[in-house]
C-alpha cells in the first residue's frame, strides 16, 4: 500500500486515503464487496481526476500477465494492468498484431480503452474497439463477464470510464503479424489541407501532423504505410510540397530523435513503428499538460482555421500539437461513436494557470463542430455542454445503476460530467 501517489505527468496527486496493491481476483472481490467507495487505477496516464477516489485506489500494477493466445479465432486475453508495449512484444514473437497502438506504449491496456485513447489512421479505430470481452468485478464483489454476442451491454461498458466495476481482464481482436516503415516530412503548408487533407491521410496506413501553431506551417508530417514482402517504399522527395526529412527527428525540434521510433524509410515490426516512441524509452520528462479535442472528421480544415487564428494565445504555452484521424466506431461513451473523427492534441508546457485560460477559447471556437474532449486529459467544457455530446448518456448512467447502485465507482469526475445538472 502506497500513500498519496501522482500521475505519470506529476500534475495531479490522487486524494484517495490510500493505494492498495491487491494480487489477485479474489482480493479484490473481497476488497470491493467490503469497501463503500473505489477506483481501479492503472500506469496514471490520465492528466485529470477521472480515476481517482473518495475513498481508496485499487492498483492493477500485479494484473500483468498475458493469459491465453486463441490462434484460430485471432484473439489475446490479457489481465487489465498489461502495458501495450509488453504485449506488442509478446504478440510478434508469436506472429500477431494489434491493429493500431497510441502515441506511447507505455499505457495499460484497460485505461486506455476505458477512456477511448487511440492510435491513427483512417481505418482504424481507437484501441478499445479491439475489445471482444471484457472481465468485471461489480459493485457486490461479483464477477462477470460481457461479450458482444451475449450482452447487450457490452457496447456501453468497454469505454467505461471506470464507472460500473473494476476491470480486471480483456481479449482482444489481433491480426498476422506486419511490417512497417516511417517516412517523416518536414514544412507542409497548411492552407495545402482545404483540399487535401483527406487525401493526405488515407494515403497510408497512419498519418500524423504535428506543429506547434506559430504560423501557418504544419512542422512535420509522419507517414507510418505497411510493407509487403520486406520490400521498402520509396519514399518521394515531396508530399504536397514537404520536403522529405534526412535525419530522425522528434516531433518537438529541439529534442533528440533517441527515444523515438525509427524513420527514414526503415522497415521493421509494426510495435516499433505504430507508437511515436519506443518502450525501452520515457518519451519525455513528463512534466507536460495535454489536451485533445476530438470532432467530426469534415470539419477537419475549418478546426484548424480556428486553432490558427488563436495561434498567439496557444503557441507560447505549447510544445507541440498533434493531429490524427480516427475510425467511426459503436461504443457509447467514444468520442469517435458514429462518426469518423479527427482529434486535435495538444501537449502543453506544465503551467496549469495559464493553460486554464486558453482552453475555454479553443473549446469555443470547436463548439460550433460539437468537438468531443479526451476523457482523459484536461478540458474546462461546461458539464451541460459535454453531455449533450453524447446520445447515448441516459443508457450509459442506467447501465451504472444497474452494476453499480450504490455508486461505489463514482468520483467527483463522474458526478460533474455524468450526472450533474445544470
Amino acid at each position: 500500500m502506497i500513500d498519496n501517489p501522482s500521475n505519470w505527468a506529476g500534475n495531479y496527486s490522487y486524494r484517495a486515503a490510500r493505494r492498495l496493491e491487491p494480487e489477485t481476483l479474489e482480493q479484490i472481490q473481497e476488497l470491493v464487496h467490503r469497501g463503500s467507495k473505489f477506483k481501479a487505477l492503472g500506469t496514471r496516464h490520465s492528466f485529470n481526476d477521472i480515476a481517482d477516489s473518495p475513498g481508496d485506489l485499487i492498483s492493477l500494477k500485479h494484473f500483468n500477465k498475458i493469459i491465453s493466445l486463441d490462434r484460430e479465432h485471432r484473439t489475446v486475453t490479457v489481465e487489465a494492468g498489461v502495458r501495450y508495449g509488453e504485449l506488442a512484444h509478446w504478440l510478434h514473437a508469436e506472429g500477431f498484431a494489434l491493429h493500431n497502438l497510441a502515441s506511447l506504449p507505455h499505457i495499460s491496456v484497460a485505461g486506455a480503452c476505458a477512456t477511448a485513447t487511440h492510435g491513427s489512421g483512417d481505418r482504424h479505430g481507437n484501441l478499445a474497439t479491439a475489445v471482444t470481452a471484457l472481465e468485471m468485478v461489480r459493485a457486490d464483489g461479483e464477477v462477470i463477464m460481457l461479450s458482444p454476442e451475449a450482452d447487450e451491454d457490452f457496447y456501453g461498458a468497454v469505454v467505461g470510464l471506470g464507472a460500473i466495476g473494476i476491470v480486471t481482464k480483456l481479449t482482444l481482436n489481433i491480426s498476422p503479424n506486419f511490417q512497417m516503415q516511417q517516412d517523416v516530412y518536414e514544412n507542409l503548408q497548411l492552407s495545402q489541407l482545404e483540399n487535401h487533407y483527406n487525401e493526405l491521410t488515407s494515403s497510408a496506413y497512419s498519418v500524423s501532423l504535428f506543429t506547434d501553431w506559430s504560423n501557418a506551417v504544419i512542422n512535420q508530417v509522419w507517414v507510418k504505410q505497411l510493407v509487403e514482402d520486406e520490400v521498402t517504399i520509396k519514399a518521394h522527395p515531396e508530399l504536397f510540397g514537404a520536403r522529405l526529412a534526412t535525419r530522425n527527428l522528434h516531433p518537438i525540434a529541439n529534442l533528440s530523435a533517441e527515444n523515438c521510433t525509427e524513420q527514414m524509410g526503415v522497415s521493421g515490426p509494426w510495435f516499433e513503428r505504430l507508437p511515436h516512441f519506443r518502450l525501452e524509452f520515457t518519451p519525455s520528462s513528463g512534466e507536460e499538460l495535454q489536451s485533445e479535442y476530438i470532432l467530426p472528421r469534415q470539419h477537419a480544415f475549418a478546426a484548424f482555421q480556428v486553432i490558427h487564428g488563436l495561434r498567439e494565445r496557444i503557441a507560447p504555452l505549447l510544445l507541440i500539437s498533434e493531429v490524427r484521424t480516427i475510425a467511426a466506431d459503436q461504443l457509447w461513451m467514444s468520442p469517435s461513436y458514429g462518426q469518423d473523427c479527427v482529434a486535435i492534441h495538444f501537449t502543453w508546457k506544465q503551467d496549469w494557470q495559464s493553460v486554464k485560460q486558453v482552453l475555454p477559447l479553443i473549446e469555443e471556437g470547436l463548439a460550433q463542430f460539437d468537438a468531443r474532449p479526451h476523457w482523459g486529459k484536461l478540458f474546462t467544457m461546461q458539464s451541460e455542454h459535454l453531455q449533450s455530446l453524447y446520445g447515448r448518456l441516459p443508457e450509459f448512467r442506467q447501465l451504472i445503476q444497474k452494476y453499480d447502485p450504490l455508486g461505489k465507482f463514482q468520483n467527483e469526475f463522474l458526478d460533474t460530467y455524468l450526472f450533474k445538472r445544470m
